[in-house]
């Protein structure tokens, strides 16, 4: 799909859905919906955007849920960004469903990469709460297979889905309904490594070697303290974002990382990129066939 025809579907289809939906949604479009968080606020739950990209399916599919890094999930034309469209369009040509969960504009804010750790108001916690919510949510779609769902996120969100799948936090061990495979590309590893990891399900760590936003060892480390459920593809001379298109630069503007205040590189890198996106597409492949 051409990217007019893909905003055309969004706005053809643009409609603010809460709860399940009375029909599966259509094939090749893309829906806007929103999707409640386990967070509540005033004893209401925090209602979060999402995106939802319906593969073509003639009875209910697995279904991926995407989580965005710090840099949000929207472009500047508030749609979803390249990367997320890139990955739903993977996705849906395996015939699987696709969920993007914005976790941030609902809250006020468009990115948290300029934001040093420890002053954010979108946390680990906040993104865990989301992420449970969603996959409560999904379980409830028609068209959506409920016993095969997955989380593959980036950056923040790669963290999110190792919060959102460690035992030791109580809202993880208490929860319904589980993913069958958890992905994380480039997370940032140190803190479900301090709590300790038990992972509640077969989680695929994908980074790169060279990464100085969040370094590879962390989530190493964290990979032998889960295994055998926790399986590491990383990659000599890979920067953060190597999955990406763009050239390797440097962000002067992010507090973070391996030398803060000396900011950090991102950027793409092409080996990376086709080789992760092949272990990604097989190990969705062997967790949904089971």
């Amino acid at each position: 799909m051409t990217f007019l025809r893909w905003v055309s579907a969004v706005f053809i289809s643009n409609l603010l859905l809460v709860g399940a939906w009375s029909q599966p949604a259509q094939p090749g479009v893309v829906s806007r919906v929103q999707v409640p968080s386990q967070e509540a606020r005033a004893g209401q739950a925090v209602m979060l955007d999402g995106w939802f990209f319906a593969a073509p399916a003639d009875q209910p599919a697995p279904t991926v849920l995407l989580l965005h890094g710090c840099g949000g999930m929207l472009n500047g034309r508030g749609l979803p960004s390249q990367r997320i469209r890139d990955y739903a369009a993977l996705l849906n040509a395996q015939g699987w469903h696709a969920l993007a969960l914005d976790s941030l504009s609902a809250r006020g804010e468009k990115e948290l990469c300029t934001q040093r750790i420890g002053t954010r108001r979108v946390t680990n916690t906040e993104r865990r709460q989301d992420v449970l919510g969603a996959l409560q949510w999904l379980a409830a779609q028609p068209g959506v297979d409920a016993s095969r769902l997955a989380l593959l996120g980036w950056s923040h969100g790669g963290s999110a889905v190792l919060s959102a799948t460690n035992r030791l936090h109580p809202d993880v061990a208490a929860a319904s309904v589980r993913p069958r495979l958890a992905v994380a590309f480039y997370p940032g590893c140190d803190t479900d490594r301090r709590r300790g990891f038990q992972p509640a399900t077969d989680t695929l760590l994908l980074l790169g070697l060279a990464d100085d936003w969040t370094p590879a060892a962390p989530c190493q480390a964290l990979a032998r303290e889960g295994r055998p459920a926790v399986t590491v593809r990383a990659w000599e001379g890979a920067v953060h974002g190597f999955d990406g298109t763009a050239p390797v630069r440097h962000r002067a503007d992010v507090p973070n990382g391996v030398n803060p205040g000396q900011g950090v590189h991102v950027g793409g890198h092409p080996q990376a990129r086709d080789e992760s996106r092949q272990v990604l597409l097989q190990a969705l492949q062997h967790a949904f066939a089971r």
